[in-house]
């Protein structure tokens, strides 16, 4: 697993306790000992580095990608890397901010993509190799686990597009949907990780802030609406996945913590 951050890092221990041997990275040497303390296999890569990344943490059947970074060059450096090594199924998390703002509901298999997005271009880095398999898993926005969207618009931050549908999706269905794709092995598919419902921002935020017990935040009277609403149909069918938090206005303080 390469990333140990928000998801990766309870993502390798939900996978460890279903008996999946982990190597999971890390860019800091503090924290590979942290892990290797909790028992993790911890290994130092860092892809924005222009280093040979370790070929020992590459030697694995499966190799899941969960890093926030968008540096081209280290994803070309890391596709070829992978072309070398042992790996034959490849688990790539990406956003759905890939998709372009059509103001209407957009699935993975039209060609909704923003060709410009950097993100859309490294998943296709992933996608023509003919080495490995890939799964791109696309989520929205991250919720839960500590991130509470009624704290997403402190310090005087304006919402904007308040009456746009929102996307999100809790910690809890990423952790199942990842398990899916493994248990089942679901490989060279794009799919969106995201909930049933998209109240406006307006409503939701509202009712967020309340939730927390922060002042609301202002919101920003945008003239022209530009929005995407993102489908989860194919989850749905494909992985035959049921969301454990279908209704984001459900969603209670216990949910974020």
């Amino acid at each position: 697993m390469l990333g140990s951050g928000w998801l990766g890092r309870p993502l390798a221990a939900h996978l460890t306790a279903l008996g999946h041997p982990i190597k999971l990275s890390t860019r800091s040497e503090a924290k590979q000992a942290e892990l290797k303390q909790a028992g993790f296999d911890a290994y130092l890569v860092d892809i924005d580095k222009d280093e040979e990344i370790n070929a020992d943490f590459l030697s694995a059947e499966i190799l899941i990608i969960n890093i926030t970074s968008k540096n081209s060059a280290g994803f070309k450096r890391l596709v070829t890397a992978i072309e070398r090594s042992k790996i034959s199924k490849l688990l790539f998390v990406s956003s759905s901010s890939v998709y372009q703002n059509l103001n209407r509901e957009v699935t993975e298999d039209e060609g909704a993509e923003n060709p410009d997005s950097p993100l859309f271009q490294i998943e296709q880095l992933f996608q023509q190799s003919s080495s490995f398999s890939t799964t791109i898993l696309r989520f929205s926005g991250l919720v839960g686990r500590g991130r509470h969207p009624g704290r997403f618009f402190r310090g005087g931050k304006t919402i904007k597009q308040p009456d746009a549908p929102i996307n999100l999706i809790h910690f809890d269905d990423c952790i199942g949907i990842i398990d899916a794709i493994v248990r089942q092995g679901v490989w060279g598919e794009k799919l969106n990780g995201c909930s049933d419902t998209h109240p406006k921002k307006r409503e939701f935020y509202a009712d967020m802030a309340q939730l927390a017990g922060v002042p609301l935040a202002d919101f920003a009277e945008d003239d022209t609406l530009k929005f995407k609403i993102v489908s989860n149909q194919k989850i749905k069918q494909r992985l035959r996945y049921q969301l454990q938090h279908r209704d984001l206005m459900q969603l209670n303080q216990e949910h974020y913590e």
